[in-house]
């Protein structure tokens, strides 16, 4: 079932198209990416989900209801560009923006205090944020998004400033929302977190949507039937049925040999073929990336 549901949206600046018919649905309780290269237009949605803009056409649900001001408090959003009162108090921070999304004041005290242990930073509670390490903002900054516990987290590069051991930290905080039935939008460049973190994904380039659907669904669609193999001995195959490239030496000092089946040929075949040759010592499926998967796409070098 959906939790979100964009339907046709187009927006243009001036001359500028920032999107164009884009669709798409985000599913109850999954991290979804939102991907594409600068200026493709993510932010752009971004925003019109967190009704800063409007769009020229096309409309947003949520829940099957129409996008409106009551449902700003089902909504958590960190942008990008990240925005804190640098001369208030971490906690009278954290305490006004939490009443912002519809807490109380002793409720946003006690989120507000309880995420700061969480996150290892109660100490900072009644320092300035101006005094705060970059990481320790982005902290500051991420709870202040998810203290009010909403049903929609959107995360712009989330670990824009954090070290690897703090970014760890709030991936961990991320799939516990996820465990707890929240959905999360999760736009960002690194693919090493889309491939650890995302359920499904969408990829818009040039104000167009090129690529959606599960993750594991994209990878499968655009896996290329190349098989890895560390093994000894030479290797024999028929051009007409397989692609084959030396790929050097492995750790074990073994040959390593990229395979790729070019007609209807199982891989069990090719398995059974190579067992009568050499001796295999590791045979893997090369599945692509989505770091590759990007990258093809958006250069226009890889079809379905």
């Amino acid at each position: 079932m959906e939790l979100l549901e964009i339907k046709n949206i187009s927006k243009s600046y001036a001359s500028h198209k920032a999107l164009s018919n884009v669709s798409m649905s985000i599913p109850k309780q999954s991290i979804f990416g939102l991907l594409g290269p600068n200026g493709a237009g993510k932010t752009t949605l971004i925003r019109i989900i967190n009704q800063i803009i409007d769009p020229d056409e096309g409309s947003v649900l949520i829940n099957g209801e129409k996008l409106n001001a009551n449902h700003i408090k089902l909504i958590g959003y960190l942008p990008e560009e990240r925005g804190l009162y640098k001369k208030m108090k971490v906690g009278e921070q954290l305490v006004y923006l939490g009443q912002l999304r519809g807490l109380s004041k002793k409720r946003a005290i006690s989120q507000g205090k309880h995420w700061c242990k969480k996150l290892e930073i109660a100490d900072w509670w009644s320092k300035k944020v101006e005094d705060l390490s970059k990481g320790m903002a982005q902290k500051i900054q991420f709870i202040s998004t998810i203290m009010h516990e909403p049903e929609l987290i959107i995360l712009d590069e989330p670990f824009s400033g954090f070290d690897p051991i703090n970014a760890n930290l709030i991936k961990d905080e991320i799939l516990e929302f996820k465990d707890r039935g929240a959905t999360v939008i999760f736009s960002t460049h690194r693919m090493e977190s889309v491939e650890q973190l995302c359920d499904h994904i969408a990829m818009i380039d040039n104000a167009e949507k090129i690529l959606d659907g599960s993750k594991k669904e994209i990878k499968n669609t655009y896996k290329t039937n190349t098989y890895q193999v560390e093994h000894t001995g030479g290797i024999q195959l028929p051009e007409p049925l397989y692609e084959v490239h030396n790929n050097g030496i492995s750790e074990n000092d073994n040959a390593l040999t990229s395979i790729r089946i070019k007609t209807n040929t199982r891989s069990n075949e090719l398995l059974s073929e190579l067992i009568k040759q050499t001796e295999v010592h590791s045979f893997v499926e090369n599945i692509p990336s989505i770091n590759d998967i990007f990258i093809a796409k958006v250069k226009g070098g890889l079809h379905e």
